[in-house]
């Protein structure tokens, strides 16, 4: 092992200047032997490094190498796992855990004896040494560098050194004076104990040369000795002099701390009159009311624009000195607590003079408004209340000051200008809207007597025609022809001079724009004193508020809950909320009288529901952009769901109206009188809704009609006895499909070519079952041959057959000469011409189509014959050309 030592010493730690001073040999515990030494090692320059290295042998070689090395005070334990027993075990806690398993025990407690060796000199810190035997823990001596000489400290530190090591090198100091002895003494090397006996002379010798120096020396030590007694003697005069002057500076120090403790004082007496007189400033600046402010809220002219003014000065200057953020203890002084008492007895006094002169305005509007009623009256236009709203707006900030100061009185105010404005406005409202009946109704003196005629007229004529809600003699009365129809109602009309028709278009007509100026009388009303509201009791309008839908939005899906229009208080969340509150109370009447007027429309026609929809969904239109929320945004919501009620109503009215029509039994049916009304309330519905904001309202309704029109039609041409089935079927769908043509409604293209495909289906089954009748006998003679050829029997054979004949051929076509066609068809045309109305004009067509259809027959006849009979020289005893003669002299003379 020693020489393993001297050969790491030399090898690893002599280039790094480090010296070895204990070795283990060791292997980490639980794994495969590879043995490494542990080596406690210090540095030779100051300040001295301790460190533990581990050296493992090369691979390659022979020689050892540096592996790791750590730091000794970053050793925080170790542990020899038992103190008792021998145990080669031992562990090393670093940054982290090292077991190792040494050689020999012996070797394990010389290691660890090293390092607590090392520890207790150079490291001075507590490491723990765990499962350790006391005796290894021995302390070395410990000698301090204030109870030697240096020389003296340097050779203990020597001989510290050689019992923490055995060994030491000599430095090269030491080894030039041993060889310069050496040198000295020849005998040296050849005989060494003459050498060690010459040694011991020259020491003897330097020891009585040192005896004799000290002996030599005491004389002057003696003197030494005295002059520290004589310089002891000066140093207690000395003390005696500074005690002296300690005492007398003792008495001056209390001086100038009395001194200092006096300015100290006078400085804080400074700094608090500055402050004082800071917070007196403060309190003097912010709470100090001019006496012209004063006087302005005590007895202030209200009524004039420069009072306003002034009393609006003083009441901001009031409120600024009674919102002033006092200073901790101010509350507490009885001056701030008077002005504050004082202040408050001001705003009272003011307020309470603001809230009675208000009070009187409003009163005195009220009896304003009134007066000017009877003007307005026989107009339809409401009063102007922009010249009360502009008296009033001078005193907004008022209302401002006292909303922030007296609540209570604030919520009065609006209450009782709610109140007034209430009964002001449902007074004007009533009015007008009884002005717009008037107009709408036409009752004055000059048209009492042509309204009485109107209404006989009305009565006899079921409405002019048209399916309304009120007026429904159409389910009651039988459809008479359309012959019969005409003539009465033009001898009716030329009682009146006017045809009933223009009277319900002049008559809509008036309503609508009746109906639009009420509107447009009621939207800048509402508006203006919703504004007017908003700036004079400071409330904002533009809040966002979800979820603020009206009826308007929900029309189809189900009906939402209306607003409340009895006034009474509701929960206001918002100012906004409280806005419409407001409103609410004053034009709590709007809605009722909406809701009558829009009644009387409909009971006087109910199409006046197209206008008011149409109308009606503008003006909410126009209204939800502005605010969707506000109140004439949801008054007019409400209403437009009460018109697109009775819109729908007027739509159910018809399609009833429709299944309950009756035909008469005795006359032709024509065009049914549903159908005609059809087509009227397309043309007046494409009208009303050109670029209307509901159009899909109007496209639904046109749905259900044209599907009722559809269902019924069919159901009277069943029903019909005195025209047949595809006669009315024709003419009708003929006529939806020209009305659907001429109106171009995209929504109905479907219906519009099932119409057209319908009176095209029954145009053909007409004139086919027609053109059966004039040649009977041939048709069903040329049916038998077809069903011979059908039965397999060859065309050429036919003739051999005893029933087809060419005899019986000859004799079939004898019973038709020419004259008898003519007759026939002549008896047909008249019979077609009976068939068939004139309002549809559908005879020519119809005509014309039985000629293509005879024709066609006829080169079928021909075709047979020649096919069938071929070579007999039988053919018809008419011509193709002599059918178109036929047929247009018989159209001529009819």
């Amino acid at each position: 092992m020693t020489a393993i030592k001297h050969a790491l010493q030399r090898d690893i730690f002599t280039p790094n200047d480090e010296r070895l001073l204990s070795i283990v040999n060791v292997c980490k515990a639980g794994k495969k032997k590879k043995n490494c030494f542990l080596c406690a090692t210090v540095t030779t320059e100051r300040p001295v490094q301790v460190k533990v290295v581990k050296v493992k042998k090369s691979d390659k070689g022979d020689f050892y190498k540096r592996q790791i090395a750590w730091a000794l005070r970053d050793l925080a334990v170790v542990d020899a796992k038992d103190a008792i027993k021998e145990n080669p075990e031992f562990d090393l806690h670093f940054e982290k855990i090292y077991k190792w398993v040494a050689s020999s025990t012996a070797e394990k407690n010389a290691f660890i004896s090293c390092i607590w060796k090392l520890n207790q000199r150079y490291l001075r810190k507590k490491i723990d040494f765990v499962n350790v035997s006391s005796q290894l823990l021995e302390e070395l001596p410990k000698v301090t560098e204030e109870s030697v000489p240096s020389g003296e400290n340097q050779s203990v530190t020597g001989g510290d050194e050689e019992a923490v090591d055995e060994y030491q090198e000599l430095n090269a100091r030491e080894e030039q004076d041993i060889e310069i002895m050496m040198e000295g003494c020849e005998c040296a090397i050849s005989n060494a104990e003459a050498f060690a006996e010459r040694l011991s002379r020259e020491l003897q010798v330097l020891d009585g040369a040192n005896i004799q120096s000290i002996m030599a020396s005491e004389k002057q030590v003696n003197i030494l000795m005295k002059l520290l007694d004589e310089a002891l003697k000066e140093v207690d005069q000395i003390e005696l002099k500074l005690s002296s002057y300690e005492e007398m500076l003792q008495s001056v120090k209390e001086q100038m701390d009395q001194i200092s403790e006096s300015n100290h004082l006078i400085h804080l007496s400074n700094t608090n009159n500055v402050k004082l007189l800071s917070e007196i400033e403060f309190l003097v600046n912010h709470m100090d009311l001019a006496k012209g402010h004063i006087k302005a809220l005590q007895e202030g002219d209200l009524a004039s624009s420069r009072g306003i003014e002034a009393c609006t000065n003083a009441a901001d200057a009031l409120l600024q000195c009674m919102n002033v953020a006092l200073r901790p203890g101010h509350d507490m002084l009885l001056a701030v607590k008077e002005q504050q008492q004082h202040f408050s007895e001001l705003r009272e006094q003011f307020a309470r003079r603001l809230a009675n002169h208000l009070n009187n305005v409003f009163v005195q509007q009220g009896h304003d408004q009134s007066s000017t009623l009877a003007q307005h009256s026989v107009e339809l236009t409401l009063p102007n209340h922009h010249p009360f709203h502009r008296d009033l707006l001078r005193y907004a900030k008022l209302m401002e000051w006292l909303k922030s100061t007296d609540y209570g009185k604030y919520e009065g105010l609006t209450k009782n200008y709610m109140d007034y404005l209430s009964r002001l406005y449902e007074r004007e409202i009533k009015d007008f809207f009884e002005v717009a009946k008037i107009k709408m109704t036409g009752t004055t003196k000059e048209s009492k007597k042509f309204g009485q005629r109107r209404l006989s007229l009305v009565g006899l004529h079921g409405s002019s025609g048209k399916l309304t809600g009120s007026t429904s003699s159409l389910n009651k009365l039988s459809v008479q022809s359309s012959g019969n129809r005409r003539s009465q109602s033009s001898s009716l009309l030329d009682m009146g001079n006017m045809s009933a028709s223009d009277l319900d278009v002049a008559d809509r007509t008036k309503f609508d724009k009746i109906f639009e100026q009420v509107l447009s009388e009621l939207e800048p009303l509402c508006l203006a004193e919703q504004d007017f509201i908003s700036k004079f009791f400071k409330l904002q309008q533009h809040q966002s508020m979800p979820g603020s839908m009206t009826e308007a939005e929900d029309l189809d899906g189900g009906t939402l809950p209306r607003q409340h229009n009895s006034g009474a208080p509701l929960p206001v969340s918002s100012e906004k909320d409280m806005i419409r509150q407001m409103m609410i109370k004053i034009f709590r009447c709007i809605e009722p009288e909406l809701n009558n007027l829009i009644a009387l429309g409909d009971k006087i026609d109910s199409f006046n529901s197209l206008y008011m929809l149409v109308k009606m969904s503008h003006h909410v239109w126009t209204a939800q952009n502005v605010d969707p929320a506000s109140f004439l945004s949801t008054t007019l919501g409400n209403v437009l769901v009460t018109i697109k009620r009775n819109f729908d109503k007027c739509i159910s009215n018809q399609i009833r109206q429709m299944e309950e029509v009756k035909i008469s039994k005795k006359s032709k049916v024509g065009i049914l009188p549903f159908v005609t009304e059809f087509e009227e309330f397309a043309g007046l519905a494409e009208s009303i809704f050109k670029n209307a904001e509901r159009r899909g309202d109007l496209d639904k309704a046109y749905t259900k009609l044209i599907r009722g029109v559809f269902v019924n039609v069919e159901k009277v041409a069943n029903e019909s006895q005195k025209t047949p089935r595809d006669v009315v079927m024709m003419e009708n769908f003929h006529h939806i499909f020209a009305t659907l043509s001429r109106l171009k409604i995209s929504c109905l293209e479907a219906e519009k070519k099932e119409a057209k495909q319908k009176y095209t289906d029954h145009l053909q089954s007409y004139v086919i079952y027609s053109l059966g009748q004039p040649l009977e006998k041939l048709n069903h003679f040329f049916e038998g041959v077809e069903a011979r050829v059908a039965q397999g029997i060859r065309e050429e054979e036919v003739s051999y057959q005893l029933a087809f004949n060419k005899q019986e051929l000859r004799k079939v076509i004898k019973e038709y000469p020419g004259k008898e066609v003519k007759k026939g068809l002549d008896n047909l045309y008249k019979k077609v011409d009976k068939h068939l109305c004139e309002e549809e004009n559908l005879l020519q067509v119809v005509w014309h189509s039985m000629q293509d259809e005879f024709i066609r027959q006829y080169k079928h006849f021909e075709g047979l014959i020649a096919r069938c009979y071929p070579g007999s020289g039988v053919t018809m005893e008419f011509t193709i050309q002599d059918i178109l003669d036929y047929c247009s002299s018989i159209a001529q003379s009819h």
